[in-house]
């Protein structure tokens, strides 16, 4: 498949990146820039981009993404710290934030004549974003055919969204990714901060793959008070 990789920059999709580069053809990676906190993931998209010898474009929607109130990566309200299914992690939601960028990235995919969108939303992600869901995926894939009818076909390929994120690990690692070039924290500053929900997943991940985790973390070790003796039933 000729595949668009949406690329945050953080670890799922660059690990997704790596993997369409090497089962399909890539033929461009897109990013967004909605106004989040901690933007500079978008840095690590286009490193991965030249890394894997692909355009790299950059979306500007930060004039959308100023009326997605309430949200803890585009508003001054504080990232929580804490187990990624906590109630409090609610307050990362941006609302509608991956139905926007989906719609905007299959317009892109039919003027390229790609024959794919690959988005790397996984299992993780359920507990608190509705639009990570496999039902959403399949619901948005529904939308694009009636969308793109007598026009293009482009699917969406999600071959995250019913795995945990240390499988992510551990694919990304079959393919080279090199997990020292990506971004996951909510909070944007030089390190990693280790206590934000996507820290404690990511540290929490690699540890369940059994690979060495190359991050660099300002508290490495919150993960374990974090995700000890937590649970919460995942939202299909």
């Amino acid at each position: 498949m000729k595949t668009i990789v949406v690329c945050s920059g953080g670890l799922d999709s660059v690990s997704l990146a790596h993997k369409v580069a090497a089962e399909h053809q890539l033929i461009g990676l897109v990013s967004f820039d909605y106004g989040q906190r901690h933007r500079k993931e978008v840095e690590f998209a286009s490193a991965c981009a030249e890394r894997l010898g692909v355009p790299h474009q950059v979306i500007d929607i930060t004039a959308i993404g100023k009326h997605l109130t309430g949200s803890a990566l585009t508003d001054d309200v504080d990232v929580p710290d804490g187990h990624y299914a906590e109630e409090t992690m609610k307050a990362t939601v941006v609302p509608n934030r991956n139905a926007i960028m989906l719609a905007i990235a299959f317009g892109l995919a039919a003027a390229q004549k790609a024959d794919a969108v690959a988005v790397a939303v996984h299992g993780g992600d359920h507990f608190i974003y509705p639009d990570c869901r496999p039902g959403f995926i399949d619901a948005f894939q529904q939308m694009q055919n009636h969308a793109f009818d007598g026009y293009a076909s482009v699917s969406l390929y999600a071959p995250y969204v019913t795995v945990s994120k240390a499988d992510i690990v551990t694919d990304g690692a079959r393919h080279a990714t090199p997990f020292s070039e990506t971004w996951s924290c909510y909070k944007g500053g030089e390190r990693h901060c280790g206590r934000c929900g996507t820290c404690v997943e990511r540290r929490e991940a690699f540890h369940l793959a059994g690979i060495e985790d190359p991050t660099d973390y300002e508290d490495p070790d919150f993960w374990v008070a974090a995700t000890s003796g937590f649970s919460a039933e995942e939202v299909k």
